[in-house]
């Protein structure tokens, strides 16, 4: 299989704008996130899509492979199906461009299923970790998934899902973590298709592959991503690499 790995890259930011230009120990942010995803070593090859000149240009000066939106999108499945939709490829891994720490261990996690799919029942792969803590399950930034006896995704949601109105049954609460590894021919069907009602009312685009009937394997891990959202994270981002 040929594995590629695609980091959309947004310019702007509601929360933070152009923190993916900004200063990490010497580099940008979406150029450290670009080499240790490169430094992974699990790519055949490795992109950088984005809609912004000044991003395109920091890739492709410092001697990386970036592409150029050619549309307006919604989400980073839309931007990465245009950018591949030409290109000889089996599997494509999201990598977001806010996480400069990137590890191969995760990824390798939500490749290792199509390893052994060979009737090719597993669209698309993502990642899961168990939460406990009231606040974490409750905090609607946190997206919860629930999954079936195979571990394929049932339903994501900002809402606490299950509802516990029975505490006593042993309920396990997960929250998605927004790693995926799509078929290339998921990615291109999603591009294709509009956004529905569940979508749209949750804002999370996984939704339209489940509500199209994509089928998403998920995988447990307890890997925490260190993702630069707001100011106050790339101040811990410095921290984190400081040390």
């Amino acid at each position: 299989m040929k594995i590629i790995a695609v980091i959309p890259a947004r310019y702007a930011s509601t929360r933070f704008p152009a923190k993916l230009m900004q200063d990490l120990g010497g580099k940008t942010v979406i150029l450290r996130t670009y080499e240790a995803t490169v430094a992974t070593k699990l790519f055949d090859d490795v992109f950088v899509v984005t809609d912004s000149d000044l991003i395109f240009d920091e890739i492709v000066n410092h001697g990386g492979k970036a592409i150029m939106s050619i549309k307006e999108h919604e989400s980073g499945s839309d931007r990465i199906a245009e950018a591949i939709a030409n290109l000889e490829v089996d599997i494509v891994v999201n990598v977001q461009g806010d996480e400069p720490f990137t590890e191969a261990g995760p990824l390798e996690q939500v490749l290792s299923v199509f390893k052994n799919d060979e009737d090719r029942k597993i669209d698309l792969a993502s990642l899961m970790r168990e939460i406990t803590d009231e606040d974490e399950i409750n905090n609607p930034n946190n997206v919860k998934v629930v999954v079936d006896q195979s571990q394929f995704a049932l339903y994501f949601s900002r809402s606490v899902i299950p509802y516990p109105r029975d505490k006593d049954v042993g309920v396990r609460y997960f929250q998605h973590i927004g790693i995926y590894a799509f078929r290339k021919q998921a990615l291109l069907d999603f591009y294709s298709l509009p956004m529905k009602s569940l979508e749209a009312s949750e804002k999370l685009e996984q939704l339209r592959y489940l509500e199209f009937g994509k089928r998403i394997k998920m995988v447990e891990t307890t890997h925490v991503g260190i993702g630069i959202d707001t100011a106050e994270d790339l101040e811990k981002a410095r921290a984190i690499l400081g040390s």
